[in-house]
């Protein structure tokens, strides 16, 4: 009896010990139901290894497996959203240290900094040669670097054959009466030596031979390379020295690929030294290299400055700023530390959200000329947009560590590269459709047939001639069933009728519009659920707010905003999803 109470004890005990450790184990009661152990601060802000994006922790640091800066990234889930935007919260906006500059317009001029280094005037470097053989008696340069002047006395030399030269003009000098022509024979080997009619009128004079001839400087300038010694031996021809003018010099500059369409030459240009800090000096564009260098990705600029007081020195480092001109450039201009470069089309990221919510969408750019420190906009931006000009590759990492597009992982583009006047013929179409939509909204059907005729007119307009390729054949496969639709829209004077070939004419020409683009005006793609018993149906507009022309007064502000076509913006094929403005589905 005793055995089977101490039995009952153990279960009980063992009972109660369970229940207290289930309690503990699920965290005391209803106290907290669902705590997990995250590492994300009580802003909603983790911080992740841009190389190692399984590392996640709560508060800023280094990487533990390879020493990188944790990136913060926002933590947010709420809603639907872009992969195109990027959420952020405060905390992080401010740890990246983002900043945003607005896109303004501007004109194709301003100043290029570039870098180089001042060398010599390959123009200005003679080689002084011996004009005549013989040994070198004396040497009065006696060091590389020496300054000399124009006819100053460079060394002297002695020269048999300039002793055998000065015989024959003594000789045919006494019988020059009889025989001139040898005599003006002697004379010109003479000259061809480089003697001087005054050196040679001095020996017919004295009647005596020289032994000796000097050498003189016939430019000014630096000595570079002194190639004789007293006592060597020279042969006509042989060079003696190396003189290097430098009263002008040459200011070699490095210019980028991109940076070619803003210089000219003959554009001034001032440039400053560190040896002389505050200063500037003047030089003017003379010649751009026809090469790029292959290794660096430059171009060699060459310019000419005027070298007073010998104050360049060759080698010296100079940092240059060309004023360019674009003629005929103006437009949208964003500053270049906004763009990432992946190529024709960049990526920039422009800020939609407000400081209580930021976010940031990411937007490719065409871009034109540098012009400065900035770069001319052709498409992708408007003005008045806040652009990221600081922390752009921050946002960018981070946009690729939370699955949304970035640089790296841009969506497939659907748009195709279509010459502008196509693009102003389609939109001048899709401007003469509208009118069909405006007369479906009034549910007008003689209104309606009466738009058809201009459409047919502007479609006709549209040179197919103008597209090759793959654009060709998609222009052929969408024309027939949009020409198709306007016909049968005329043939019949029910509206039903006719907003059913409508759908068609519209299902076509949004896909023309996505393939091909417009110019001007934005043109948003609508959409209304419960047209055709709730299959839905889309239609195009110039004007955000909702006018359905499948039901009319009926319900007439049924339906949403699903995208935003922009003049230069090119869709993605996942284009739902690409400028979306979402005004909420409306009854």
């Amino acid at each position: 009896m005793i055995k089977n109470k101490q039995i009952v004890i153990v279960i009980l005990s063992c009972l109660l010990f369970g229940g207290v450790a289930g309690y503990l184990i699920r965290g005391g009661g209803e106290e907290h139901p669902d705590h997990e152990h995250t590492h994300i601060d009580e802003n909603g802000v983790e911080y992740t290894c841009s190389m190692h994006p399984q590392i996640r922790q709560n508060e800023p640091g280094q990487c533990p497996l390879c020493g990188m800066a944790l990136t913060p990234v926002s933590n947010k889930k709420g809603g639907e959203s872009s992969p195109f935007v990027l959420e952020m919260t405060p905390e992080a906006v401010a740890l990246s240290n983002v900043q945003t500059t607005r896109v303004k317009s501007g004109s194709g001029s301003g100043k290029l900094t570039l870098t180089g280094k001042i060398q010599a005037n390959e123009q200005r470097v003679k080689s002084l040669t011996a004009n005549y053989a013989g040994r070198v008696d004396q040497l009065f340069v006696n060091f590389t670097g020496q300054e000399i002047r124009r006819g100053e006395k460079l060394a002297t030399l002695y020269s048999p054959e300039l002793v055998n030269a000065q015989k024959e003009l003594l000789e045919t000098a006494k019988i020059k009466e009889r025989q001139p022509a040898l005599y003006q024979a002697a004379k010109e080997k003479l000259r061809l030596w480089k003697i001087s009619e005054e050196q040679i009128a001095a020996i017919e004079s004295s009647g005596q031979v020289q032994t000796q001839f000097d050498v003189y400087a016939d430019v000014a300038g630096v000595v570079t390379a002194r190639n004789i010694a007293v006592g060597d031996f020279v042969s006509r021809g042989s060079a003696l020295f190396e003189i290097i003018d430098l009263s002008n010099v040459w200011v070699i500059l490095d210019a980028y690929e991109s940076d070619l369409g803003a210089i000219r030459k003959g554009d001034d240009l001032s440039f400053s030294v560190s040896a002389y800090p505050g200063r500037e000096f003047k030089a003017k564009v003379t010649y751009i290299d026809p090469v790029l260098n292959p290794d660096t990705r430059t171009v060699g600029v060459r310019a000419e400055a005027v070298n007073r007081n010998f104050e360049l020195k060759p080698e010296m480092f100079v940092s240059a700023n060309i004023s360019t001109a674009q003629a005929g450039q103006s437009g949208l201009m964003i500053p270049k530390t906004s763009i990432l470069w992946t190529g024709p089309r960049s990526v920039v990221y422009v800020q939609v959200g407000d400081k209580e919510a930021p976010a940031f969408e990411m937007r490719e750019v065409e871009l034109g000329p540098r012009v400065g420190e900035d770069y001319l906009v052709l498409s992708g931006v408007e003005e008045g947009d806040q652009v990221v000009s600081n922390g752009v590759f921050a946002i960018d990492a981070a946009a690729q560590l939370s699955g949304n597009y970035s640089m790296m992982t841009r969506p497939e583009v659907k748009t195709l590269d279509t010459p502008e006047e196509f693009r102003k013929q389609l939109t001048a179409f899709v401007q003469s459709y509208l009118p069909i939509k405006d007369a479906l909204v009034k549910t007008d059907a003689d209104a309606t047939q009466k738009t058809i005729s201009p459409a047919k007119a502007s479609l006709a307009k549209v040179d197919m001639k103008l597209l090759e390729g793959k654009a060709h054949d998609i222009w052929m496969e969408l024309l027939r069933p949009m020409q198709s639709s306007l016909d049968k829209i005329t043939q019949t004077s029910d509206v039903e009728e006719q907003r059913k070939h409508f759908e068609t004419l519209s299902d076509n020409l949004i896909e023309a519009v996505e393939y091909f683009g417009v110019v001007e005006n934005t043109i948003y793609r609508q959409y209304c659920p419960m047209a055709f018993k709730d299959q839905g149906a889309y239609w195009l507009s110039s004007e955000k707010e909702i006018r359905n022309p499948y039901f009319g007064d009926m319900m007439l502000t049924c339906g949403e905003v699903r995208e935003a076509y922009q003049p230069g913006k090119r869709v993605t094929s996942s284009s739902g999803n690409q400028a979306e403005v979402q005004v909420g589905h409306q009854h």
